[in-house]
């Protein structure tokens, strides 16, 4: 589906080279993956790389066997990747409806709009003919751009720590929606968080440290050490930093 190889990223600050990924090479097949690492890792930035938001200074980025890297993000968009942000963008003046019909390319009917709109476990009717402006909470947000894509029916979802700026209520229904697409969706999923709830409905799970993969593998074998690592971390941090 999507393969990175050797790709490298870096950027300037006060005049200083800084490598945020390095030297990366990745499968992504059609599947459940999820990239999780500490702060700073370049776990976003390897998302944005792939959807275009960012070109690499080196390496490969190729899509069901065709060169992407050089693409522009709406070359990228017609060829079935979808890309949804940590804040999600809102357009005020243009209704849930009018959005969700631009996705799928075509004219739909309010019944059509509605069971997109509850697929991601949203009350229909009560969204459709809303804008999408600041009276909807980020997680409403969220489910509606995440509705967007299912009515694209785009065959790549890349989706960069969901999670961020939302209620605990609105993040398990995300977590729940997650684990919907993954189940009867056939799109593949690529998601970016450090959330358990998220990385324990991933078929596979990539750990990034200082720009490089440190680990890869399934959940089974992942997680159990990351669940340790972490509240080992939470430990040291409630002892004030004495061990």
């Amino acid at each position: 589906m999507l393969e990175l190889k050797n790709v490298s990223f870096s950027i300037e600050e006060n005049g200083i080279k800084k490598r945020i990924i390095n030297d990366i090479s990745l499968k992504i097949d059609d599947n459940f993956t999820a990239i999780t690492g500490p702060n700073g890792s370049g776990k976003s930035t390897l998302a944005k790389l792939a959807m275009g938001l960012e070109k690499p200074e080196s390496g490969q980025i190729l899509f069901k066997g065709q060169d992407i890297t050089n693409l522009s993000i709406s070359e990228r968009a017609n060829l079935g990747i979808s890309f949804a942000f940590q804040q999600p963008v809102k357009f005020k003046g243009i209704t849930v409806f009018d959005l969700i019909s631009l996705a799928a390319g075509k004219k739909l009917t309010i019944d059509e709009a509605c069971e997109y709109l509850s697929q991601v476990g949203l009350c229909a009717m009560d969204y459709v003919d809303r804008e999408l402006d600041s009276s909807l909470s980020g997680g409403e947000l969220k489910r509606i751009e995440i509705a967007m894509m299912i009515a694209r029916g785009t065959e790549l979802i890349i989706l960069d720590e969901p999670e961020a700026g939302i209620d605990l209520w609105s993040f398990q229904n995300l977590v729940n929606v997650f684990q919907e697409m993954h189940d009867v969706a056939q799109s593949s999923i690529l998601i970016i968080s450090h959330q358990e709830r998220i990385l324990n409905i991933a078929d596979k799970i990539v750990v990034l440290d200082e720009g490089k993969i440190s680990r890869i593998g399934s959940k089974d074998d992942i997680l159990p050490d990351l669940i340790v690592a972490s509240n080992a971390c939470e430990h040291f941090a409630l002892k004030g930093g004495k061990k």
